[in-house]
């Protein structure tokens, strides 16, 4: 997964807008124009994801999360959503009227999902306060002296943006709008972890690391010493005060239902994620349907595999083999990286024959930091910035060994690195002549419907040749079928915790670890897991589609260059755009 992915307006920055220069006229200039009052807006609204991409000026700051900056946001996004709409499309070119729809479809929905609580939710196992400030300080640039005082800013106000977020989950649990209770079990913990006896153990400390040379000992030593004064004087009480809330009233007192349709307006709120995260006109009901039907046809699959390759038992007997037999695993998390790697390394000089187009920025495999991994998946995506110098990074979870099969190591790496997620999102931000607002728009059923397409492609790269690492894809993929069922089972369909569970167990190989975070990873993000399938889908519907049409005219990465040029996409505009091209290269 690409971590953090939700609809939102993902923005990168390469200065201020170079795009009015391909304006053919007045109103596309006009056009840009608002895009760049979008673009400006966002990085200081989000200065977390200001850092992400490169925005300067904005490293020592947070986001303000109180209820009235929500509200006033909210106002801002129907102000930009009238400028936009007052824009003659009459006189756009074909490109500039389609960024005119995405940047128009994206505000709307944002001033659409204003109408639910959202706001409310900002702490779970998978993320929150108690994770968010150390994952941003490590992506902080570590360039020079300034970069390491924006460092120390940053953590002086980190104590204020720890209150605020407690003043709003205190707001949010007297209404009734929480997490539900069994997603915040590790949270008390996670906070532990980031302050520990021994501050020099505290991830809030290790971005103090990698000083350049421009920087002498005695101020490396003095820039240290103020961190560590500034996480405990002020970090370690305001995190302190968190954990008291979190355990005395907040966990307590939580939602104990897992559905989001048991929340105020819950079914409303739910329909509404489905079809953001989609992008797509499909119910809860009919995803759940054809989430049984994948399961079935996938299981019969699965079923072949287990008999080609000799094993002589049972489905549940062979998952069992598959979860405990010690060939499986690795004994240090240094070797599982290494085995990783060299899945990467293998995987790069296959994707000449895929694709037309590469990215320029260079990636790695790292793991998930320690005081994060327990209640992490298996493994997510962090995108890279060229402005900053950071490449793209695909995180494993090295966490409980013995929950980390090798069957599965190929289709994960497939999925996060290449040509997965760093392949997809690196080229979206590298678009030439396109505005930067454009060059990351992003929809989750685009982009993890990709990720699992491009774990499909590892048949052609020349993975899956032994009997495990195919019931690894085939698992994956299972994976994500299993997801439409439960997901919607649990928030909309009266599926309890444990049934969720069991119908996971019943029909993939992942350990029961994984199945059990999996499963609270739906129940904390209800929907998001929804658009992963859907997307594969519609990428194989179109590549099939392509096939029959273009016969010997077919060409690979050609389709694949077409699927990708023009960033993320929602599946409906996608899927015009692709029959489109199919009726070009069919008349040429």
């Amino acid at each position: 997964m690409f971590k953090r992915l939700t609809i939102v307006l993902l923005l990168v920055v390469s200065g201020f807008s170079t795009a009015l220069a391909f304006a053919n006229n007045a109103e596309e200039k006009k056009l840009l124009r608002i895009f760049d009052e979008i673009w400006q807006y966002d990085m200081t609204r989000d200065p977390t994801y200001a850092t992400y991409v490169g925005y300067p000026g904005q490293n020592g700051l947070w986001p303000d999360v109180s209820q009235a900056a929500v509200a006033a946001d909210t106002e801002k996004r129907r102000e930009f959503l009238a400028k936009l709409r007052k824009i003659n499309r009459k006189r756009l070119g074909d490109d500039s009227l389609l960024d005119w729809q995405l940047v128009e479809k994206n505000l709307a929905g944002q001033v659409d999902s204003s109408e639910f609580p959202d706001q409310y939710i900002l702490i779970h196992q998978r993320g929150g306060v108690q994770q968010g400030i150390a994952e941003t300080l490590s992506m902080m640039p570590q360039r020079n002296r300034q970069d390491f005082q924006d460092q120390l800013t940053r953590l002086t106000n980190a104590s204020a943006y720890i209150e605020q977020n407690i003043a709003m989950l205190r707001e949010g649990l007297a209404k009734g709008i929480t997490p539900p209770q069994i997603t915040l079990r590790d949270v008390p913990q996670q906070i532990r972890n980031t302050i520990p006896e021994d501050v020099n153990q505290s991830p809030l400390l290790s971005s103090f690391t990698n000083f350049p040379d421009s920087i002498s000992d005695e101020e490396e030593a003095a820039l240290i010493a103020e961190a560590k004064r500034i996480i405990t004087e002020q970090l370690y009480p305001a995190f302190n005060q968190l954990l008291v809330f979190m355990e005395t009233d907040y966990i307590p007192n939580a939602a104990s239902s897992i559905a989001l349709s048991d929340m105020p307006d819950g079914t409303n709120w739910y329909n509404h994620r489905v079809k953001q995260f989609t992008t797509s006109s499909l119910t809860a009901k009919e995803i759940h349907e054809l989430g049984l039907s994948e399961v079935k046809r996938i299981r019969a699959e699965m079923d072949k595999v287990i008999a080609d390759s000799g094993f002589e038992g049972s489905f549940s007997e062979f998952t069992h083999f598959l979860r405990t037999d010690k060939q499986f695993y690795m004994t240090s998390a240094e070797d599982l990286l290494r085995g990783y790697r060299d899945i990467a390394k293998r995987a790069d000089p296959e994707l000449a024959k895929l694709f037309g187009t590469l990215p320029r920025l260079p990636y790695g495999v790292i793991a998930i930091p320690d005081y994060a991994a327990k209640s992490q998946t298996t493994a997510y995506y962090w995108g890279g910035s060229n402005k900053t110098g950071r490449a793209g990074y695909f995180y494993a979870n090295t966490y409980a060994l013995n929950t980390r099969p090798t069957w599965e190591m190929e289709a994960l790496t497939l999925h996060e690195a290449m040509p997965g997620h760093h392949l997809q999102i690196s080229i979206s931000q590298e678009l030439p002549e396109t505005h930067p607002l454009r060059q990351n728009l992003s929809y989750t059923g685009f982009v993890e419907g990709w990720g699992l397409y491009a774990e499909s492609l590892g048949t052609e790269m020349g993975f899956y040749t032994d009997p495990y690492n195919r019931f690894g894809q085939l698992s994956y993929e299972m994976w994500r079928a299993v997801r439409l069922v439960v997901d919607t089972g649990m928030h909309m369909f009266g599926w309890d915790r444990q049934r969720a569970i069991d119908f996971f167990a019943s029909n993939t190989a992942k350990s029961l670890h994984d199945i059990e975070v999996e499963i609270d990873r739906y129940i904390s993000w209800p929907g998001q897991a929804l658009a992963y399938k859907l997307g594969e889908l519609k990428f194989k519907e179109l590549r099939a589609q392509a096939t029959e049409k273009l016969g010997d005219k077919f060409d690979v990465r050609e389709f694949h260059d077409q699927l990708l040029n023009r960033g993320a996409l929602p599946l409906d505009i996608l899927e015009q755009r692709i029959n489109a091209w199919i009726l070009s290269r069919a008349s040429k």
